[in-house]
C-alpha cells in the first residue's frame, strides 16, 4: 500500500483513481439543472476540482509549503479559491435559465471556501505523506550506506594488522629455519585466499571461519615450540552463517599476548550452537599485556564496533582477566 502511494511507477493509477472517484461523486450527486446543462455544470465542477487538486499537489505544495514559505502558500490557496469561486458564479449565471424548480444555485463564498479547504487539505496531506515516506527512506538508505562503509573500513583495519603479524613471523624464520618459513608462507597463502574471497562476502559458513582459525593457530604452532591448541565444537554447526573474520581479533590477541619462553602456553577455543544461539569462548594462558587496549586494542575495538553494527541488542560479550588465564566469551543470537 505504501509503495502504491509513493512509487512513481503507480502514479498513473493514482491519477486514474482520483479522477474516477471525482466522476462517481459528481455522477451520483442530485442534479441542479435540466439536461444538457447539468452535464455542462458537472464538467465545470470536475474541471475546478482537478485544477485545484493538481495545482495544489504539483505547484503550491512543492514550491511554497515544502520550502516553508507559508505566507506565499496561504495567498496562493486563497487566490485559487477566489478564481474557482468566480468560475463557479460565472457558470451559474449562464446556467440559471435551465435551473430545476425549487433548486437554488447560490452558494456563499464561505461555504464554497469550506468545501475547497477540504479538497486542499486532502491533496496536501497526500503530498506531505509522500514526502515524509521519501525522506524516511532516504535517511534509512544513508544510514545503511554509512553502516556498510563503516563495516568495510573495520574489516580493512583488521586484515592488514593480521597480515603484518604473519609476514613478520615468516621473516623471523627465514634465517633460522627456511623449511618452517616455507610452511608458514604456504599456510599464509591459504589464509590470504580466504581473506581475499570469503571475507568480502556478507556471510560465510561458521565451519569455514573455524577452519581459517585452525590454519592460523597451526602457523603459530610451527613458529613456537611450547604452544598448545585445542578447538572444541559442539552442536550442529553445519549451515550456520556468520559475518567473516568475526573471531580472528580475539584469537590473534590471545596468541600474541601469551607467548612465554619459560613455560608452555596455550589457546583453547570453544564453539557451540544451542537454542538458536552461538556460544564462543577463547581462553589463553598468561602472561598477556596488562592492558589489552595498548597494543591489541585495535583488533578488539574493531570487533566490538562490528558487533554493535551487525548484532545490535542481540549479542553478549564478556571478558575475564584472571591471574592465570584470560578469556573472552561471546554469545550471538542467530
Amino acid at each position: 500500500m505504501l509503495q502504491f502511494i509513493i512509487s512513481k511507477k503507480y502514479r498513473l493509477y493514482r491519477h486514474l483513481i482520483l479522477i474516477g472517484l471525482s466522476i462517481i461523486v459528481l455522477y451520483y450527486s442530485p442534479p441542479d439543472y435540466l439536461e444538457p446543462t447539468e452535464t455542462y455544470n458537472r464538467a465545470v465542477t470536475l474541471f475546478q476540482v482537478l485544477l485545484l487538486a493538481y495545482s495544489n499537489m504539483y505547484f503550491f505544495v512543492p514550491k511554497f509549503l515544502f520550502q516553508k514559505k507559508y505566507l506565499s502558500y496561504s495567498l496562493s490557496v486563497l487566490a485559487g479559491m477566489i478564481i474557482s469561486y468566480s468560475i463557479m458564479r460565472t457558470a451559474s449565471y449562464y446556467f440559471k435559465p435551465n435551473l430545476l424548480p425549487y433548486q437554488d444555485d447560490y452558494i456563499s463564498f464561505i461555504t464554497f471556501s469550506f468545501m475547497i479547504m477540504v479538497l486542499i487539505v486532502a491533496s496536501s496531506s497526500v503530498k506531505l505523506f509522500q514526502q515524509w515516506i521519501s525522506d524516511a527512506q532516504l535517511i534509512h538508505d544513508l544510514e545503511l550506506a554509512k553502516t556498510n562503509a563503516e563495516l568495510e573500513q573495520l574489516k580493512n583495519q583488521i586484515n592488514p594488522h593480521f597480515l603484518f603479524n604473519m609476514l613478520n613471523n615468516a621473516n623471523v624464520l627465514v634465517e633460522d629455519d627456511p623449511k618452517k618459513a616455507s610452511q608458514v608462507l604456504i599456510k599464509l597463502s591459504d589464509l590470504l585466499r580466504y581473506q581475499l574471497y570469503d571475507s568480502t562476502r556478507e556471510k560465510v559458513f561458521l565451519t569455514s571461519d573455524i577452519h581459517f582459525l585452525e590454519d592460523f593457530l597451526e602457523l603459530e604452532k610451527v613458529r613456537r615450540d611450547n604452544f598448545n591448541v585445542m578447538i572444541s565444537k559442539e552442536g550442529d554447526l553445519n549451515g550456520v552463517q556468520i559475518p567473516p573474520m568475526l573471531f580472528i581479533s580475539f584469537v590473534e590477541n590471545a596468541v600474541k599476548h601469551n607467548n612465554d619462553s619459560a613455560k608452555s602456553s596455550y589457546v583453547n577455543l570453544f564453539f557451540e550452537v544451542r537454542n538458536n544461539k552461538l556460544f564462543f569462548r577463547c581462553i589463553n594462558s598468561k602472561p598477556i599485556l596488562k592492558a589489552v587496549s595498548k597494543s591489541g586494542g585495535l583488533g578488539l575495538a574493531n570487533i566490538k564496533r562490528r558487533l554493535e553494527l551487525l548484532y545490535p541488542s542481540s549479542y553478549l560479550l564478556k571478558i575475564e582477566d584472571n591471574p592465570e588465564t584470560y578469556s573472552v566469551t561471546l554469545t550471538l543470537k542467530l
